[in-house]
């Protein structure tokens, strides 16, 4: 499945009309303890404290999204939800990794606080790669983990 990463600040989520419902469909599909507000205004609050929504974009369709804050060398990813119909293809999968790819391109290492995470998403974290911190605050990627490598 090709998916584009498409990233959505305050500026798009405020004059796209579409790109604010798309955003909105994606997280009232999220199970009610994976968010820690009412959508619209989890989504504001996100916004307001800085941060961006990395999208998963498949054909002109945004079917999952990240929250992403970012440090001077950290991206701080949570909140990470994938649309009912679409689950269990890839596309949660596909948009971390490319959410990775990005962060280290810019010479950032994307983490994820083990606060906002569900077992399965520890699992799938693990499967990509990321890895617990030793005081396990966080999960954190390691390129070489998630290409079979050794570090």
């Amino acid at each position: 499945m090709p998916v584009i990463l498409q990233e959505i600040d305050r500026a798009e989520w405020e004059k796209d009309a579409q790109v604010a419902q798309d955003l909105a469909r994606i997280y009232r599909d999220a199970p009610a303890e994976r968010l820690p507000a009412p959508v619209e205004r989890f989504i504001d609050d996100h916004f307001t404290q800085g941060g961006v929504f990395c999208c998963a974009l498949f054909n002109a369709r945004r079917l999952g999204a990240v929250a992403v804050r970012r440090e001077t060398r950290v991206w701080w990813l949570s909140h990470f939800c994938v649309r009912a119909e679409t689950r269990h293809r890839g596309v949660g999968s596909r948009l971390l990794m490319l959410i990775a790819e990005r962060a280290q391109g810019e010479g950032c290492t994307p983490r994820v606080p083990t606060t906002v995470l569900m077992m399965g998403d520890q699992l799938l974290l693990a499967r990509l790669g990321y890895h617990p911190a030793a005081d396990g605050t966080y999960y954190e990627f390691h390129p070489l983990a998630s290409q079979g490598g050794r570090q």
